[in-house]
């Protein structure tokens, strides 16, 4: 972690050196991102882990009627960087493209595996499966909508077809950035609800998603802009802002409220509850 930032930084990237690590599974060991499994990680080691992690599920499912979310991930496109870094995998996708595709199937393929064990274990107890692919920045996609669709789009359809045959669960995808423009490939290939909904980003107007895309997606975020609003705003601008989100996001249903991302360290505790008031109806 650097001095006076609020975050890890990577620094290790197992696929990154000529004679490094060779197989995903080495990589996912040895990534800091990955060598904790999500979920349950340490919770469950040990000859009875998995009834561990069943029983806690099936007791959850017996205490609310509340969706439950099962956070898998199943990244595909962030894995490229955690486990090559950035430039070199991007690198790697536009100059070899046949080792692009190498790699990717074999990832699908731990994924896949990781599927089966996951859905096999707490699928019968959750509604929502979380897969997680960080594609946009903020002024546009992090690739060409073109790349996007030779290398992930049917890897990204053949795991979340597969989830729904495993279990009957809805499909959420955690996707930063402005991601406007790939949308209407993620709703085809069965995606059913989109978080965080990062509305300060480029092209990624609340109205303008709700208008367009409210018949077929669900919003799960965009309820709150941690980016702006949250971080600078007063309580009172918060309430206003929250208010105004809601009013935009919810009508027809297809939203579930949620702060845009993470709340970072540096936000204040006032705007926190404000933002919880103004959408529990407090004040």
């Amino acid at each position: 972690m650097p001095d006076g930032v609020l975050y890890f930084e990577q620094c290790y990237f197992p696929f990154s050196e000529e004679g490094g690590l060779k197989t995903i599974a080495e990589a996912m060991d040895n990534c800091s991102w990955t060598a904790i499994a999500s979920p349950p990680g340490p919770l469950i080691e040990g000859p009875n882990g998995l009834k561990l992690w069943a029983d806690g599920a099936r007791r959850l499912r017996e205490n609310t009627e509340r969706a439950i979310v099962g956070s898998f991930g199943g990244n595909l496109f962030e894995l490229g960087q955690f486990f090559y870094r950035m430039d070199n995998f991007f690198a790697l996708l536009a100059s070899e493209p046949r080792k692009a595709h190498d790699f990717l199937d074999k990832l699908v393929e731990f994924h896949l595996g990781s599927l089966e064990r996951f859905l096999g274990t707490v699928g019968k107890y959750i509604d929502v499966i979380n897969f997680v692919d960080d594609l946009g920045m903020q002024t546009g996609l992090l690739l060409s909508p073109k790349m996007y669709r030779e290398f992930f789009k049917p890897r990204h359809a053949l795991m979340w077809r597969r989830a729904k045959k495993l279990a009957d669960v809805k499909v959420m995808l955690h996707c930063d950035g402005a991601i406007r423009e790939l949308i209407p490939d993620l709703i085809e290939i069965g995606l059913d609800a989109v978080n965080p909904v990062q509305v300060s980003c480029r092209g990624m107007d609340a109205k303008e998603l709700k208008a367009e895309f409210g018949k077929d997606l669900v919003f799960w975020g965009g309820g709150c802009d941690g980016q702006t609003v949250l971080f600078r705003g007063t309580p009172a601008e918060v309430k206003r802002h929250v208010r105004e989100q809601v009013k935009i996001l919810g009508p027809g249903g297809g939203f579930v409220f949620q702060q845009v991302d993470n709340i970072m360290a540096n936000i204040a505790p006032e705007s926190i509850v404000a933002m919880y008031e103004a959408i529990s109806g407090q004040a």
